[in-house]
């Protein structure tokens, strides 16, 4: 594979980690906005599925 290969398929992966985070932000902020979840609550959630998969990563 040469370099020009592994640096079209580096830019593609942004691409695609830039529409995915664009989909889920939109996602949170549209739940959010009809009162499903708060921006406490989601921040709690994060904070706790955080340290389990730092816990896990200890293991």
């Amino acid at each position: 594979m040469s370099e020009v290969d592994i640096l079209y398929q580096i830019s593609n992966l942004k691409e695609i980690d830039y529409k995915n985070t664009l989909v889920l932000t939109s996602l949170v902020e549209l739940l959010i906005d009809k009162g499903v979840i708060t921006r406490k609550e989601l921040i709690s959630k994060t904070k706790e599925l955080d340290c389990i998969a730092v816990t896990l990563e200890g293991e």
